[in-house]
């Protein structure tokens, strides 16, 4: 598998961990939502953390999004994903182009810009769990860092990297989260840490040609880590015809009236994948017949 995630732990049970590559996928939203580099590197970051985060879920039901409310001229942007590790995202604005930041990196924080970050878990419950806190840097490793303490009270290093080609494609994607469990002891803690400061950043590990296992014990090594499983993550959409067509029944009678008075077939994109739907006028009528029925 080209995209894949590892789960590890480490410390006997101390520490729980993920790395993954996520180059392709990355590569698929970039060519899906024809994103700009600083673009391609801020939700493909949110992508490979979406994945590992989905990957923690305990129910293959489970649904995980994670969408950044922020004022930066990259606009609003959000990604979903399963316990699977599939993910798919959008980008209000993917085409802006920005500066290099004063390191002579792609300036992901100040396209992102300041706001908040939320975290919505569909468990199956009444109601889905919501954690929300503002974004620290709009970096987006350091925010989900940020969101890990403050919402769900675990200590958590997040390391995420998209490494752009000359052609704009992307060379290199990835990253790992690290957590502390509740009986973690102060020596694993204050050696763990040390530790995580000693790595430059995930995608120059990756450009040396590490997996996301060479990764991990990289920074475990002295820690024994052990590795459960491995599973793919990939860029996956699961819209429908019937999935919009329930999204033109929930714009309401008066909005499907107007489009079949304008007496021309609509195309309503979806903005994950960007695969338009063709709906005719009599199809229209149709749904249109249906939500009266339905009242």
């Amino acid at each position: 598998m080209s995209d894949y995630i590892v789960r590890a732990t480490a410390a006997d049970g101390q520490i729980r961990a993920f790395a993954s590559t996520t180059k392709e996928l990355c590569d698929i939203a970039r060519q899906i939502h024809h994103t700009s580099p600083v673009g391609t590197a801020a939700l493909g970051r949110l992508l490979t953390g979406a994945g590992m985060m989905g990957s923690m879920m305990k129910n293959k039901d489970d649904l995980l999004s994670i969408i950044l409310n922020a004022d930066g001229p990259m606009g609003k942007t959000g990604v979903t994903a399963n316990a699977n590790a599939d993910v798919k995202g959008y980008i209000s604005n993917p085409d802006f182009q920005n500066p290099l930041n004063y390191f002579g990196k792609l300036d992901v924080g100040g396209a992102v810009g300041n706001g908040t970050l939320k975290v919505v878990k569909d468990m199956g419950l009444k109601e889905p769990y919501i954690g929300q806190t503002a974004l620290i840097t709009g970096e987006i490793a350091e925010d989900l860092t940020y969101y890990f303490a403050t919402s769900e009270q675990v200590p958590t290093s997040v390391a995420l990297g998209v490494l752009i080609d000359t052609d704009n494609s992307v060379k290199q994607a990835g990253g790992f989260i690290i957590q502390l469990m509740p009986f973690a002891e102060d020596s694993v803690i204050d050696r763990l840490e040390n530790k995580i400061k000693e790595i430059t950043g995930v995608t120059a590990l990756l450009e040396q040609g590490l997996s996301p296992e060479q990764i991990l014990q990289k920074i475990l090594g002295d820690f024994n880590p052990e590795f459960s499983d491995t599973i793919p993550t990939r860029y996956k959409c699961n819209c429908s015809r019937e999935k919009v067509s329930k999204v033109l029944l929930s714009v309401g009678k008066k909005e499907l009236e107007s489009m079949i008075a304008d007496g021309e077939p609509i195309e309503v994109k979806c903005h994950f994948c960007n695969t338009g739907h063709i709906f005719s006028i009599k199809e229209l009528k149709e749904l249109l017949a249906y939500s009266q029925r339905e009242r």
